[in-house]
């Protein structure tokens, strides 16, 4: 950065009518018009410039730069005119540019989140990928950290606390709510088992250190850098899935969603003839809270009566006169396996259902 700093100060040399360059955050010189000063401190005292306005000390003009309450790097301008004031405003803005334009270039992070959220050409990525000496063909997995409260900086911080090994793992930002992980990933580390048990220790991580529970989508792997773009879209539905079918899981797996994956692509008006065809006359409607948990611990003991009517500490008389009431509002007997099959499907696209009714 500091030579791209460098070179746009020589083009403003002529323009600007006073000595001038750019200062760390240490208040060392990193670029400058007079070439003797490069690398030297520079007395001014920090503190000075926490406001983020123009300050003049000394017969020295200075507009610092702060992204995120961090002092990333301060103009200078060596009098205290007004035209000075001028001068360390517009360059402080073109610097801003010139640092932005070049981490978005040459920052492998932004680079992937670029990937992620559709912002490169596909056909771009191989070549910048050698640019950055990012490996292009390195299978890669995107952990999508989904938070229920905004993030003020903490769970990214602990993120890259866990995943230091910079070039292969990366802790990307996306929004308030979402923090993506991309990790280079060997064919041991692939199986779902070990996968999950790297999001369980995320999942414990954050809830020790910043006291939130968190959610985490895990997509497929990616057997290229342009792959992982898709990768994140899976992370994404899976979490979208689980908030539908499993809303107390913690990680979802978009490999292992099962039914629930295949009733979320099927379309609205397809979800709705079936459970038209299936509940006839809204008899599912009809269904009290006592009974739709007995129908849910019957499905957990595998349809088995006995086995049911003890995790409930009820009679088994008392179980199949319930599911004989089932059967009486419904049409569908439980016992049966077939049937028991077509109630559990046709819960879950009622679930679906209500979950796009929320939607709108």
């Amino acid at each position: 950065m500091h030579k791209h700093f460098q070179n746009a100060v020589y083009q403003f040399v002529g323009i600007v009518e006073y000595q001038f360059g750019v200062l760390d955050e240490n208040s060392i010189v990193i670029a400058a018009s007079n070439n003797m000063t490069l690398g030297k401190h520079f007395p001014i005292d920090l503190d000075l410039l926490n406001d983020g306005s123009v300050v003049v000390e000394n017969g020295v003009t200075y507009k610092p730069i702060f992204v995120r309450s961090k002092l990333e790097f301060c103009i200078y301008v060596e009098s205290d005119s007004d035209m000075a004031k001028k001068y360390a405003q517009m360059l402080a803005a073109t610097f801003s540019n010139i640092k932005h334009f070049y981490e978005d270039k040459y920052d492998a992070g932004n680079f992937l989140k670029n990937i992620l959220l559709d912002s490169i050409l596909p056909g771009e990525v191989y070549a910048r990928s050698k640019e950055l000496k990012l490996s292009y063909d390195v299978p890669r997995t995107v952990y999508l950290v989904n938070l229920p409260v905004q993030d003020e900086g903490n769970v990214t911080e602990i993120l890259n606390g866990m995943f230091p090994e910079k070039g292969k793992q990366f802790v990307i930002s996306l929004d308030e709510k979402n923090v993506a992980v991309i990790c280079e990933v060997s064919d041991t580390d692939r199986s779902a088992k070990k996968q999950e048990a790297l999001v369980s220790s995320i999942i414990d991580t954050v809830r020790s250190e910043a006291m939130i529970n968190i959610c985490v989508g895990i997509g497929s792997t990616a057997a290229t850098l342009r792959d992982v773009a898709a990768s994140y879209r899976e992370a994404q539905v899976a979490l979208e899935i689980g908030r539908v079918f499993d809303a107390e899981k913690e990680i979802l797996n978009y490999e292992s969603l099962g039914i629930g994956r295949l009733i979320y692509q099927l379309p609205v008006k397809l979800c709705q003839m079936f459970l038209d065809e299936v509940f006839k006359k809204d008899s599912i409607d009809k269904l009290d809270s006592e009974t739709l948990m007995t129908i849910q611990k019957f499905f957990d003991n595998s349809l088995n009566i006995s086995e049911t009517s003890r995790k409930l500490f009820i009679h088994r008389n008392t179980l199949v006169y319930r599911l004989d009431k089932i059967q009486k509002l419904t049409g569908l007997d439980l016992r049966e396996f077939d049937d028991a099959i077509i109630f559990k499907v046709a819960m879950m696209v009622k679930k679906y259902l209500s979950a796009n009714v929320m939607k709108i």
